[in-house]
């Protein structure tokens, strides 16, 4: 089914099995075949997310494919949590590029898709070209396991170590209203407040006055509600839970991102500006935007612009 959302047309759904696992997956620009744009979501979202930028994309000659990952919407929801490690995620990728017959592409990602990303091009530098992230900056492999490393900084209240240690317990309340969670956690204008006790993302969802304005329209929000109230929320969450797995699967990568990379932050995203991300990342670009986390919804006409000009500025080669 087509769906029409700020005067332009989603793309319509395919499932393919690729990796040993269906993905449901919106392709656009199939006129531009051989030129590949691969546009990885976060969470809690969708591959709708992309539905600013894809008509652009496609304007602009790319190939775009954004599928909705293991764990989201109508793709597969398996039941073992390491089977959302990154080894698995990356290896969709892998799979979704030899589906349609590419090589390597171009990829954008947002939030947990930007780790993704990052992840992917260090497992797999050669069938990456670009990388353009959103909300996360690449995050550095430490001494010590990532969750480990977060409880310790931020205690156990901290959602990505919450996850883990209280296995259901948040899912549950996200699968209760998945409306609401998603309207309240989808803001526009929404000062940025210091971190306060207890766990904030189901504070969030059960705040009967979230602050800000809402991000999604009413049409909008159906589509989201309709996609979590089929799926649930655990697929996703369990992406969280392999955290510390991801960090041993990638002990042998080279940690330096070798391509030509754009970073985008939103001014007021509680997500942390990397201070070293040239470091990992000799070849970035980084730019900001007066928004939340979610910068290329909030701020669509000025980040899909940003994006187009870049990717003008940095043809493959």
């Amino acid at each position: 089914m087509e769906i029409s959302t700020h005067q332009h047309t989603f793309p319509e759904a395919s499932i393919i099995h690729v990796n040993g696992v269906e993905l449901e997956v919106f392709e656009a620009g199939r006129e531009n075949l051989g030129n590949p744009i691969v546009l990885c979501h976060g969470w809690p979202d969708l591959a709708y997310t992309w539905r600013f930028q894809i008509p652009a994309l496609v304007a602009a000659g790319y190939h775009v494919i954004a599928p909705n990952q293991r764990g989201f919407g109508n793709s597969a929801t398996p039941a073992d949590v390491a089977d959302y490690d990154i080894e698995h995620l990356a290896g969709d990728l892998a799979a979704l590029l030899d589906h349609f017959g590419y090589e390597s592409a171009t990829f954008i990602g947002h939030d947990w898709g930007a780790f993704i990303v990052w992840s992917f091009t260090l497992l797999y530098p050669q069938r990456v070209d670009r990388v353009v992230a959103l909300g996360l900056p690449y995050l550095a492999r430490g001494e010590m396991p990532w969750l480990d490393f977060m409880e310790a900084v931020l205690g156990s209240d901290y959602y990505f170590v919450h996850f883990t240690k209280q296995p259901g317990v948040a899912d549950a309340v996200f699968d209760a209203d998945p409306a609401r969670f998603i309207n309240n956690l989808y803001r526009r204008d929404e000062p940025l407040m210091p971190t306060g006790p207890g766990m904030a993302l189901i504070e969030i969802a059960q705040n009967d006055s979230p602050l800000g304005e809402p991000l999604l329209d009413e049409r909008e929000l159906e589509v989201y509600d309709a996609a979590f109230t089929h799926s649930g929320f655990t697929g996703g969450i369990n992406w969280y839970r392999n955290l510390n797995r991801n960090w041993h699967q990638l002990a042998d990568a080279d940690p330096i991102v070798h391509q030509p990379a754009l970073m985008i932050y939103g001014l007021r995203d509680a997500v942390a500006r990397s201070e070293q991300l040239a470091a990992f990342v000799p070849n970035v670009e980084e730019v900001s935007f007066d928004s939340g986390h979610w910068v290329h919804q909030e701020r669509h006409r000025e980040v899909t612009s940003a994006i187009m000009e870049w990717l003008k500025q940095n043809p493959n080669t």
